[in-house]
């Protein structure tokens, strides 16, 4: 890990300690629980997928998430699920990328007009 991954890491366990306490003592109310959880939960994924990608398919990803921000959060979520389980070996650069977006790509529907 570089130095800027631990700093993060630290933070975060620092978070999530002070929700901890403050859960115990009753302090926080639910809402601000659980939006302090999710933050937690887009960190962690923003830290995974930045071990898992290089810069080009990071550029690609956010590319698409401007345009189809639904399929960026399925390609993210594939691309985690491949992380966690060990299968990538090192990381996933600007072509494999591509190759991904292919595979998880939506058919395309045509429809065909017979006219009589």
């Amino acid at each position: 890990m570089s130095g800027n991954e631990e700093e993060i890491d630290e933070l975060r366990q620092k978070k999530m300690e002070e929700l901890k306490q403050r859960q115990q003592e009753g302090g926080a109310p639910d809402g601000e629980a659980a939006e302090a959880q999710r933050e937690q939960a887009e960190a962690q994924k923003k830290a995974m997928l930045r071990k898992a990608l290089d810069d080009g398919a990071r550029k690609r990803l956010n590319t698409i998430r401007m345009s189809k921000p639904e399929f960026a959060e399925k390609v993210e979520q594939q691309v985690i699920a491949l992380h966690r389980s060990g299968r990538l070996q090192g990381r996933i650069d600007e072509e494999q990328m591509k190759e991904l977006l292919q595979e998880l790509k939506p058919e395309e529907q045509s429809f065909d007009i017979k006219r009589r």
